[in-house]
């Protein structure tokens, strides 16, 4: 026998084993693991490692996980389609059409990563208003119109006033409303702007703004008919609250009587799911000198936060919400660059780091840390499977 072979030395030095840790750790504690990632990206580079890393993604629906985490007003959902049409038309299924339980989590996982990514990728805000819908009121129709809240000035060519006024009240608790579309079905909203209008053509000036402001979000029960919003010659045919179900309610928030852009934030960023806002105008300050009735007047809104893909949109379905996917085929079968599975290396580096990291940063202590430490500095060694799963995960990423 050589005894070269059999030294200490050179049993020491044979590589370990390489192994899975989903296997190594077990579900439970992969999971811990897996949590830890609160990026859409970081989640994909996990899912395209291997066929049972994409799999166990899937299963344990970490995608949907992180939008309920950046939004728990998604728990609204009962349902998840997709559309594969380019005419946005959700066809009826058919009743004896079965969808296994596999597909419908691929299915969810897709189209919650596509989710994901719009509401956590950084973004600059802006206003999402697109269409008025109807005022409760208006005064003097159509010189007075919501329409005119669009404007960014309270006066237009030749000095002419721009702004909308409610109908004259003697009572000044009775509260008005408008109501508003958004660009999408889904908007990230952060903060609501509101300019009272001030009658630069009466005397003193009066300024007719409400004593306080509250929003409304949610989603129409039937699609919205062009015929019935607002324009010069339709005061708008929606204001009814019956024609709405509203999923978010904000704090009230008081508004002074200035002639200002007033900036209303919300206690955290709201996902306004059917694109639907009505901001409710509660009591009145000022009575018109001419007829001694108290008046609303606004002359700006703009409703600012981000709005999403209008890939996705929102469809009720029996007492049920569904969150629908409009999938064009074209963009799907995109080519992979060549580099990406070069990559692949340095990729899964930055994942483990994000993980480490994320742990240490949230104090995880005791068999967890010890588990992070063995995984990602220890004598355990992984590898990372560059199988056909990488290509497939491609279309994951929105």
């Amino acid at each position: 026998m050589d005894m070269e072979d059999s030294s200490p030395c050179s049993s020491s030095s044979s590589p370990a084993p390489a192994a899975d840790f989903v296997d190594y750790l077990g579900p439970d504690t992969s999971v811990t693991v897996f949590t830890m990632l609160h990026h859409p990206a970081d989640l994909a580079r996990a899912s395209a490692v291997s066929r049972s890393w994409r799999q166990f993604v899937i299963d344990n629906q970490f995608s949907k996980l992180q939008c309920l985490r950046a939004c728990p007003e998604l728990s609204t959902f009962t349902q998840v389609d997709v559309t594969t049409t380019t005419s946005r038309t959700l066809a009826r299924r058919d009743q004896d059409t079965a969808t296994s339980a596999d597909d419908k989590l691929h299915r969810d996982h897709r189209v919650y990563m596509h989710l994901s990514h719009g509401l956590l990728t950084p973004y600059k805000p802006r206003d999402c208003i697109i269409h008025c819908i109807g005022a409760s009121s208006t005064d003097n129709f159509p010189d007075e119109t919501i329409e005119n809240t669009l404007e960014p000035v309270d006066r237009l060519e030749s000095n002419r006033p721009s702004y909308w006024s409610s109908g004259g009240q003697r009572d000044p608790a009775t509260a008005e409303c408008l109501i508003y579309r958004l660009q999408a079905d889904l908007c990230l909203i952060q903060e609501i702007k509101l300019q009272p209008f001030k009658a630069f053509f009466q005397h003193g000036d009066p300024i007719y703004s409400p004593k306080s402001i509250r929003v409304q979000m949610g989603y129409p029960r039937s699609p919205l008919r062009p015929e019935a919003l607002v324009c010069d010659e339709n005061e708008g045919q929606l204001i009814d609250d019956r024609n709405y179900v509203w999923t978010y309610t904000s704090p009230e928030f008081p508004m002074l009587q200035e002639n200002v852009l007033q900036s209303f934030k919300l206690p955290h960023p709201v996902l306004c799911i059917g694109g639907v806002v009505k901001v409710e105008l509660l009591g009145r300050v000022q009575k018109q000198a001419i007829d001694g009735l108290y008046y609303i007047c606004i002359s700006h809104v703009q409703i600012v936060g981000k709005a999403l893909s209008r890939d996705l949109g929102v469809v009720p379905r029996g007492n049920g919400l569904v969150l629908n996917y409009y999938l064009d085929p074209r963009t799907c079968g995109v080519p992979r660059s060549e580099s990406s599975r070069d990559n692949g290396r340095s990729r899964w580096q930055g994942l483990a780091s994000r993980i480490w990291h994320s742990g240490t940063a949230r104090g995880i202590g005791g068999l967890n840390q010890t588990l992070l430490s063995r995984l990602f500095g220890g004598p355990l060694r992984l590898v990372v499977v560059a199988d056909e799963s990488e290509g497939e995960e491609e279309d994951d990423l929105p």
